[in-house]
């Protein structure tokens, strides 16, 4: 079964209502494919892509996405304005909706190759990037950051920093509420440790109006999820939607109440459909379930139903029936 979806970039006041983090080896084609299922209206995110994998590598595997998907934006890791230009034109050229450009990655490998958040400390080689970008696309072209460096809490440091990019035209900032600690930190305790300052991003928005706002970080439950939609422009959702992907439904079902969702057993049902398909193209059984396994977390079953989906002999084999297989264990 699938559903029917207006271009939510139609509305300029709904495309950031809903969204899901670009996460590293975790928002691929096929969990963007398994989320899109569950939030029909959500706005969804790549993992982050270099523009060293776009420049010297196959384009084709990095950027070809299933059109059920869409709306897709492409999250971009660069600091050079032309690399930069080039792979946004890349990503409108494969139908992106959206150009991210990533200030907020506070990995060593991320750092090494001088961007992410180490970028917040470069607001105007920022600036020349968007602008950059901005000319050589008609997609809206957006950041995503932190909002601060290591021990820096002072408000000036990121208000200085949005508005660097504020003038160049930039008009959606999606604001991770933590700091970035660059040494000492994983990227792991980098989503944990550092305080959330949600009342910082609402600063943001009442210092600069005519810019959206979209918080990030911290969001765990969908009553909190609820309440934090209330007071911004839009939330962004990170590892919830992973580890308890279920959430995007209940959360999508609250922001819009009136939209018809497929049940979960249709999800189900229309991602072992799905899975035949990759697998008859030689994608691996464990890579299109992966996303899947926390489904059903707190429901009668839900440990048969990883256990189903964590099976390496049936993985190994493509057993394509593990998927109804596993939904006869649950109980809702």
């Amino acid at each position: 079964m699938t559903l029917s979806r207006p271009n939510i970039y139609e509305d300029q006041q709904q495309p950031w209502r809903l969204s899901v983090a670009p996460m590293l080896d975790v928002t691929d084609r096929h969990c963007r494919y398994f989320h899109r299922l569950l939030a029909p209206n959500a706005l969804l995110y790549t993992e982050m892509v270099t523009t060293g994998a776009l420049i010297y590598g196959d384009v084709d595997r990095h950027l070809q996405f299933n059109a059920a998907e869409s709306p897709v934006a492409l999250q971009l890791g660069g600091s050079e304005p032309l690399a930069l230009a080039h792979c946004a034109k890349l990503g409108e050229r494969y139908h992106y909706q959206e150009i991210n450009l990533n200030c907020g990655c506070p990995s060593e490998r991320v750092q090494k190759g001088a961007f992410g958040a180490c970028l917040m400390a470069e607001a105007s080689l920022v600036a020349d990037c968007i602008k950059a970008m901005q000319d050589a696309v008609s997609l809206p072209v957006t950041v995503k950051h932190r909002l601060g460096l290591d021990d820096n809490e002072s408000y000036s440091f990121v208000s200085d920093f949005v508005g660097a990019l504020y003038d160049v035209g930039c008009r959606v900032f999606i604001a991770h509420a933590r700091n970035a600690v660059l040494k000492g930190l994983s990227p792991k305790d980098n989503r944990q440790i550092p305080p959330l300052r949600y009342e910082v991003v609402a600063q943001l928005k009442r210092d600069f109006p005519e810019a959206r706002f979209i918080l990030n970080g911290g969001l765990s439950t969908p009553e909190q999820m609820w309440a934090q939609a209330q007071l911004h422009d839009g939330i962004m959702v990170g590892r919830a939607a992973w580890h308890e992907p279920y959430m995007l439904g209940q959360i999508h079902e609250r922001l819009w109440p009136d939209m018809t969702r497929l049940s979960l057993a249709e999800v189900v049902d229309t991602m072992t459909h799905y899975a035949a398909q990759q697998v008859a193209q030689g994608v691996p059984l464990r890579v299109i379930v992966k996303p899947m396994l926390g489904l059903f977390n707190g429901c009668k079953g839900a440990k048969q139903w990883r256990r189903h989906l964590s099976d390496p002999q049936a993985l190994q084999a493509q057993q394509i029936n593990i998927l109804p297989q596993a939904f006869r264990c649950v109980q809702m």
